[in-house]
């Protein structure tokens, strides 16, 4: 699988991520770092974007990396052979600069809309933890949503990024729906 971003790509956009934060304090302060530890899942983890394995060498004393196929798992049909995944062995402690995207943009995702307007939801997936970003809807700074949409913009450039977030846009979309349905709206 291979990605149309180069590695100068990411470094500009982990760069630009690295401006901003969700809050003006540590938000793992509110929470004990919930996001950033195993809890009670040693195997929590997260997998890498398509080409973002670029930025590391898998020599880095604090990641354990395995990688899988991408057509055993639940990811778009685009997506072929290896998806790299990580787990932090030293949470709450990581080298900030090296946090992968999908850290540094928590508790955002991106949801492509029926017509394809690119937006941030909070976080939708099932975690072993609770965020009270998400919880509490804690008014996120502006500056942290602006550079995260744009950050995202710039990802789903490249086609398999694009394709994930489609995927789990739509996904979402029929969870909206199937819930409105029980609801009888």
């Amino acid at each position: 699988m291979k990605s149309t971003l180069r590695k100068s790509d990411f470094e500009e956009i982990y760069r630009l991520l690295d401006t901003v934060s969700p809050l003006d304090c540590d938000c793992g302060t509110l929470c004990g770092a919930a996001c950033c530890t195993k809890g009670d899942d040693p195997e929590m983890g997260i997998y890498l974007l398509p080409g973002e394995e670029k930025l590391f060498d898998r020599d880095e004393d604090w990641l354990e990396w395995s990688t899988e196929r991408a057509e055993d798992y639940d990811f778009p049909d685009s997506w072929r052979g290896a998806v790299h995944f990580i787990r932090c062995k030293t949470p709450p402690v990581c080298p900030r600069e090296k946090r992968p995207i999908q850290c540094r943009s928590f508790p955002l995702l991106p949801h492509l809309s029926g017509d394809g307007e690119l937006s941030l939801v909070y976080n939708d997936f099932e975690t072993p933890y609770r965020c009270p970003l998400i919880e509490e809807e804690i008014p996120l700074n502006d500056d942290f949503v602006s550079v995260t949409l744009e950050a995202w913009r710039r990802l789903i450039q490249d086609p398999l990024i694009y394709d994930l977030v489609r995927m789990d846009s739509k996904a979402r979309e029929e969870d909206i729906m199937e819930l409105a349905e029980k609801l009888g709206r």
